[in-house]
């Protein structure tokens, strides 16, 4: 306020000052005035007086005059009208929500340390996008000052009776006190993750969430926290999400589910589905639409689609309320308890009427067309019919997999000496991740048998079968989850945990993995925290077949803590490396020209910067280093800021980038929440925001299920009896299933899998995204015309590596030509082919450079070049499709597979039941005898 006060006092100075000296000038020529004459009559004539006993006498002395009277009655009015807002506003800071005001009005409050424009519009954007939510009030309570941005933002209509800024401390009662905390419907306190301290933003976070629990003991507490080692001290909190966390657990699942990150930050946003509707890409309307699914519950009895399966399984239900609604069920919660929530239990969970069901879906069930009367339930015209040629094969199948008796696996308890105590449990070959469909014997977790049985087979069986499943015996903070893992039977030495390191205590699997022959995954991070236990732990998890478990090595800037080495020695083939991102020998050296995956972790340190949008410029500029050297390699990024990540895999000359780019800008302006999702790197799942899991916890006002369904979807907790969250590729043999439909259909009625999306690749198309589809069938190369339709067809759709890339702009260039002339057309040809000869020129550079250095560094280039083999295409993520969604070559599909321990329980209940049936059959025949 004193900034604008200055600026209106300079203002007013200015003019005077101008008129004064602009009057006493030009009348030098005319009737001469001195300059208090001047002043005189500039003050009488600003202040609309006009006494008329001074005038000006000659026309440039008027003209002057009513200039500025123009620029006075501009000017002023706005600076007094800022003056006036900023004192109102001071007033409001300084004033308090009136307790008349709570009587009758609703309200939450928001204790920030500083009110980010970003932050404040995500809270907005997802809290007023509930229909029920939109008479609710927010109250800001924050200590410093609104910002420029902050304050245009809250002076919009839309905002600026709905928002009211306090400026305080959560720490005072007279604060919480003007805030009405005491009679809020909830309070979600916020951590600023630019701090440079991260700890320290922690402990300020569980300071005020002291401060509001002492002062409101009944107010809902939403609270934010950075680091897991500090949520135990906020653990009264109502509903809390941990950052790092979800962060790492996301980038592990990204590793093996690909895009899990996309399907988890989809499936907590608020949308309408509507983004890309009007897009000429197919891709984008489908993937738009399905981005609008989000998770609802309700009651079974109280349900329309779920009401009639009181009695049947879970399976039974959950596949044909798709097959009726298009709604997926993919869990409940027993008896309306709403303690344990269960993802898929299987088809040995019965439906009962208190149970709550929890199911994907466009819309919530109670805002849909369908009416709650019995009678139009069962009424022709109300039924609707089914989504797709789904025969009746399913629901047979299903009707027996509930009389069905599985085998039973037999666990076991095993303890050694000197070892930790586990649980040994073999793996069951129905719950991998690989083809479901495919033969079962060829499953590496099976013996072979037979005289084909070579030393390779025998070998792979050993490994399968070296570990066992127990939790970890180190945990490395308070409060960490505890979840069933693979672990060693024998903890790793610590020497041999350091990658090219000679130790004697190497035994044949680490030379495995130190030779890597396997596919590795890499993390880079600038050092060792309780995080990437939270990277490791769903990686190891025991729903995971041991042939899934790939060498993990950490590429760390600082030496691990032992603390550390000492909890994760006891997971298998966890290894580390020193060195940077930003060195090339230092990748080469840790595997990661044969990496399955390279994960890069945000580094802490440059999170705070002086412009807020740098912090992610060291990493931004490092993955586009590693992007052009190893093409190929899947590279998984976490960044500070959304909109960073317009940055991924940036290429100026890139056709499709610049009209995804202008795509995004017509959502945004269209007030979509999820313009960032066209981004072809976000969509594929490559790069995320952990600022973009901030809706979760906003979304939990609304649906106080959501972190806890999300914590295991991510594998951070492990209820038993609840399934867990993988994938399964579509090979040629499963492409004669045809839909998504049944898909559904043939899993959730064999093998007891809820399928609820699909991971698709997709070759790129040549026209840009902004192109009618039917202006490319009208319009012909002039260097085609003499070729014929089929030939034209197939030059089209080739797919060369290294030209591809350039296709769109070729084909631009060839649209250009037949306008334009022939000679423009060569040399445009010219243009273009010198362009794909120095891109070429400069892929084979770099890709001799790093051969040279893996040379050097006696390393093997075996297979560098098909690694490095770009191909031109995009993935997206489709959440919930419909039924009639045919299914493609190397789709992965979502799946919640059911837990394996609940299948050795439900064996041992119904072995029970066999032994105590036949005894009392043993019995009754005796005494008839």
């Amino acid at each position: 306020m004193f900034n604008q006060l200055l600026i209106l006092i300079s203002t007013i100075i200015c003019l005077i000052f101008t008129f004064i000296c602009g009057v006493e000038h030009l009348q030098r020529a005319g009737k001469k005035l001195s300059v208090f004459d001047s002043f005189y009559f500039c003050i009488v004539t600003f202040s609309t007086v006009g006494f008329g006993d001074v005038l000006p006498d000659i026309w440039p002395s008027k003209l002057l005059v009513v200039i500025m009277i123009c620029v006075a009655l501009v000017v002023l009015p706005i600076q007094f009208e800022e003056l006036a807002y900023l004192w109102m506003e001071r007033q409001k800071s300084g004033g308090d929500y009136s307790k008349q005001r709570t009587e009758s009005e609703r309200h939450v409050v928001l204790c920030v340390s500083s009110v980010k424009l970003d932050l404040l519009m995500d809270f907005l954007n997802e809290f007023y996008a509930h229909p029920r939510l939109q008479e609710y009030y927010v109250i800001i309570l924050c200590p410093a000052e609104q910002d420029v941005a902050v304050r245009r933002v809250l002076r919009i209509p839309m905002w600026s009776h709905r928002v009211i800024y306090l400026q305080g401390s959560a720490l005072k009662d007279q604060d919480l006190v003007r805030a009405k905390v005491d009679n809020a419907e909830a309070c979600f306190i916020l951590t600023c993750r630019c701090e440079e301290d991260r700890n320290a933003a922690d402990y300020q976070t569980i300071l005020r969430a002291w401060a509001v629990k002492d002062f409101a003991p009944s107010c809902t507490l939403f609270v934010q926290i950075l680091k897991p080692e500090n949520k135990f001290h906020v653990k009264f909190a109502d509903h809390i999400v941990c950052e790092e966390e979800f962060k790492y657990a996301m980038l592990a699942l990204n590793c093996i589910c690909p895009a899990t990150s996309t399907f988890i930050t989809l499936l907590v946003h608020t949308s309408r589905g509507l983004e890309g509707q009007h897009s000429p890409e197919d891709w984008h309307r489908i993937y738009g639409k399905c981005s609008g699914n989000e998770v609802y519950s309700i009651v079974l009895k109280e349900s329309i689609f779920f009401s009639e399966y009181e009695g049947k399984s879970f399976t039974y239900a959950s596949f044909n309320a798709y097959n009726k609604f298009g709604i997926c069920l993919i869990g409940v919660c027993p008896d309306n308890t709403k303690k344990n929530i269960l993802l898929n239990p299987g088809p040995e969970h019965i439906m009962k009427p208190l149970d709550v069901c929890f199911y994907i879906s466009l819309t919530k069930e109670e805002n849909t067309c369908f009416k709650t009367q019995t009678g139009c339930r069962n009424s022709p015209k109300t039924q609707p019919p089914n989504c797709s040629t789904i025969t009746s094969m399913g629901t047979v199948a299903i009707d027996l997999q509930e009389i069905r008796i599985p085998s039973s696996l037999g666990p076991s308890l095993s303890t050694e000496t000197n070892m930790v105590p586990v649980l040994e449990l073999p793996d069951s070959p129905l719950f991998q991740t690989a083809n479901l469909f495919s033969d079962q014997s060829k499953c590496p977790c099976q013996p072979h048998t037979g005289d084909e049985e070579t030393l390779d087979n025998v070998e792979t069986e050993l490994f399968f079968f070296s570990y066992v499943k127990g939790y970890p015996p180190d945990l490395p903070y308070i409060g960490s989850s505890s979840i069933l893992c693979h672990l060693r039977k024998k903890k790793t030495p610590k020497c041999c945990m350091k990658l090219e390191k000679t130790c004697n205590h190497k035994d044949e699997d680490d030379d495995k993995a130190y030779g890597l022959k396997d596919k590795l995954i890499i993390v880079s991070a600038e050092a060792t925290g309780n995080g990437l236990y939270n990277f490791i732990l769903p990686l190891r998890a025991s729903y995971r077949s041991e042939n899934e478990l790939c060498p993990i090595v950490l590429l760390l800037e600082q030496g691990p803590d032992a603390e550390f080495l000492e909890t994760v020695c006891w997971f298998p083939m966890i290894y580390y490396f020193l060195g940077t991102i930003d060195s090339l020998d230092d990748l080469l050296r840790c595997g990661v020209s044969f990496a399955a995956s390279m994960v890069v972790v945000d580094k802490e340190s440059t999170m705070f910067a002086e412009e807020d949008y740098m912090a992610d410029a060291k990493t931004i500029i490092n993955v586009q280093t590693l992007f052009r050297l190893l093409s190929g390699l899947n590279i998984i990024t976490e960044l500070t800021h959304p909109a960073n990540m317009r940055f991924m895999q940036f290429s100026a000359k890139d056709c499709h980038s610049l009209a995804f780019s202008k795509l995004e800008k017509k959502e945004r302006e269209k007030g979509s929440n999820l313009s960032f999702i066209f981004r072809l790197p976000f969509a594929a799942g490559r790069v995320f925001s952990i600022g973009m899991l901030d809706t979760l916890l906003y979304q939990c006002f609304v649906k106080d299920y959501m972190i806890t369904i999300t914590r295991l979807l991510l594998g951070l907790e492990n209820t038993p009896k609840s399934g867990f969250l993988c994938s399964m590729s579509i090979t040629e043999e499963d492409l004669c299933i045809e839909t998504y439909g049944r898909l559904y259909e043939m899993l959730s009625s064999t093998v007891g899998d809820i399928p609820i999306g699909i991971y698709r690749t997709e070759s790129q198309t040549l026209e840009p995204p902004e192109t009618p589809l039917s202006q490319m069938s009208d319009k012909v190369s002039v260097f085609e015309e003499g070729k014929d339709p089929e030939e034209q067809h197939q030059a089209l759709h080739c797919e060369l590596p290294d030209i591809q890339t350039h296709s769109l702009r070729r084909r631009s260039m060839q649209w250009a030509s037949n306008l334009l002339g022939p000679w423009h057309a060569e040399r445009d040809a010219d243009r273009q082919q010198r362009g794909v000869l120095l891109s070429c020129s400069e892929r084979l550079e770099l890709t001799e450079l790093v051969k040279k250095r893996m040379q050097n560094l006696g390393l093997s280039t075996h297979g560098f070049d098909k690694m490095n083999n770009n191909q031109s295409s995009h993935s997206y993520t489709l959440i919930n499709p419909s039924p009639d969604t045919k299914l493609e070559l190397n789709d992965i599909v979502y799946i919640i597979r059911k837990d394996p321990l609940s299948l050795e329980l439900y064996d041992t209940d119904i072995k029970k039941s066999w032994r105590s049936d036949s005894q009392i059959r043993e019995s009754n025949t005796k005494n008839h005898l």
